[in-house]
């Protein structure tokens, strides 16, 4: 740089003690115009060797929005690539979605504008409240556009999608038929209430029951309580005994009031069932081959002292078939009798081996099943009086007792250890060596009492041999109810006769005491 001036300053001399400070030049303008080209003429060269330095003067000498405008630009496209690459596809497809759902909602008219929300305006994204919200170092500064869009990403992350209350009318059209399909399931969680006790089908584990007031509270027995049983059609329920009495109850579970009883002179009752009509009532003894009949319409009482063609020295256990009008008798040396009650004759007879132990009907009346002290179970066909299957009972050494389901599809043997065993109806029509689906262990005495509700949902199995000794058994689950007998208190002693009601709303049995303790069974709604 030839035509560069050096700038000479004055050159003050020292001070002597004794003179005065010397005067400041004079201003002389020519000089100074001088000074300021030489100046322009330097920042001129300055400027065609080096761009930065140019750069320099435009930022001191009033260049800076365009130089600012520059920076960002290069900023944005060096932190770009790196916000793109970290954005996951889930991201953008949500800001896609949010985008569409802003732009269809712009259409829609507010309701109310705020001024302020229309300014341009910066957030500062370094907030403790905001940190959250970034996605890149250079996100420091955000409009507020953009920051409400990603708010509303990140709540519809944490809310796992759009609330409804939150969608477009378009979107709350397309679910409204997933809505309508879900409207039963939504009622059911809006609602309350015991939705274990509306189910129809009967659950297991616990059987919801109360204890009521001994169904023969009015009259209890003198002496050992061999029947109960309950009306077939009217709210009644009959015990009898070896206390030589036959007495009629009215069932309601709290006071059950006597209706009636008969007293048999010299008579202990050993059973008594009603008819199927349940207008009479069949009752035999121990030691006798006489009966009685009991018109309950006429209030009749009329002895049975021979039957035409029974050559059996007792009448002690019979069966009421459900066809009405017969009943079949069981005999000595395996013999099966079926009885006419309007002419009191013997019609056939049925020849088994072994002494019987009990005799159960098919759900229609066309078969019989009979099991004997052997351990066999024989199905016979009552209209041809033919043996049509034979099998032995699983394990069974002495049978004891039998009972079939009213809906035909089971049927139980009881045998002399206590097991009973539940087979398929079907498989012992069919079958020379059916297995049981269930072996009921839950007895350790003689098992010789079974019954069946009329649902066929219940078995009922009792011992006479010990105190306490009834269990009730699920039989969808094939399980034993838990809670049954419910008292630790002694109240059922030893049972020797078991009934549900007609619609299985009450349980009853017969004890050694004399009394007929009641259960009402809650789950079922009718008597």
């Amino acid at each position: 740089m030839d035509d560069v001036n050096v700038i000479k300053l004055p050159v003050t001399e020292e001070r002597e003690p004794a003179k005065k400070r010397a005067r400041p030049p004079k201003f002389d303008p020519k000089v100074e115009v001088q000074k300021r080209q030489r100046n322009v003429q330097s920042l001129a060269v300055l400027g065609q060797t080096d761009s930065s330095v140019k750069l320099l003067e435009e930022l001191v000498f009033g260049a800076e929005d365009e130089l600012v405008e520059r920076l960002v630009e290069e900023d944005e496209e060096q932190t770009g690539s790196l916000l793109l690459e970290d954005q996951c596809e889930e991201s953008r497809d949500s800001e896609d979605e949010n985008e569409a759902h802003l732009h269809l909602q712009s259409g829609k008219k507010p309701a109310w504008v705020d001024e302020d929300d229309e300014l341009e305006e910066e957030v500062d994204m370094k907030h403790r409240y905001r940190r959250d919200l970034i996605r890149g170092e250079a996100e420091s500064t955000m409009s507020k556009q953009k920051l409400q869009q990603r708010m509303r990403e990140q709540f519809q992350k944490s809310m796992g999608g759009t609330p409804s209350w939150a969608e477009s009318g378009i979107k709350r059209k397309k679910h409204k038929d997933d809505e309508d399909e879900e409207e039963d399931e939504d009622d059911l969680l809006r609602r309350t209430g015991n939705f274990v006790a509306s189910s129809e089908s009967l659950p297991s584990g616990i059987l919801r029951m109360k204890k009521c007031l001994h169904a023969n509270s009015a009259r209890p027995s003198e002496d050992r309580l061999t029947t109960v049983q309950f009306h077939p059609s009217a709210q009644v329920l009959m015990t009898a005994g070896l206390d030589q009495s036959i007495s009629l109850f009215q069932v309601d579970g709290k006071t059950n009031p006597k209706i009636q009883s008969i007293h048999l002179e010299r008579f202990p009752v050993h059973k008594a069932q009603f008819s199927v009509d349940g207008e009479t009532v069949i009752a035999t003894s121990l030691k006798n081959k006489m009966f009685y009949l009991y018109d309950m319409m006429e209030g009749q009482i009329t002895p049975v002292h021979a039957v035409r063609g029974l050559n059996e020295a007792r009448v002690k256990e019979f069966s009421v078939c459900p066809e009405g009008g017969t009943l079949l008798l069981t005999g000595t040396n395996g013999y099966l009798h079926l009885l006419t009650l309007k002419t009191k004759e013997v019609v056939r007879s049925m020849k088994m081996n072994g002494n019987v132990s009990g005799v159960a009907f098919s759900n229609d009346g066309s078969k019989v099943f009979a099991n004997s002290e052997e351990g066999e179970v024989y199905v016979w066909d009552l209209r041809s009086s033919r043996c049509v299957n034979r099998f032995t009972d699983d394990g069974c050494v002495k049978g004891t007792s039998i009972a079939a389901s009213r809906n035909g599809q089971y049927l139980a043997c009881g045998s002399q250890s206590g097991v009973v065993n539940v087979y398929s109806q079907e498989s012992c029509l069919n079958s020379a060596n059916p297995k049981p689906l269930k072996a009921v262990m839950n007895l350790v005495t003689s098992a010789t009492s079974l019954a069946f509700n009329p649902s066929s949902e219940i078995l009922a199995v009792a011992s006479r041999a010990e105190d306490e000794a009834v269990r009730l058994v699920h039989l969808s689950s094939l399980t034993v109810f838990s809670n049954f007998p419910v008292s630790k208190r002694k109240i059922i002693y030893r049972p020797s006769c078991l009934d549900f009601s007609p619609h299985s709303g009450f349980f009853s049995l017969a004890n050694n005491k004399g009394h007929a303790p009641l259960f009402r069974l809650l789950h079922y709604k009718d008597f």
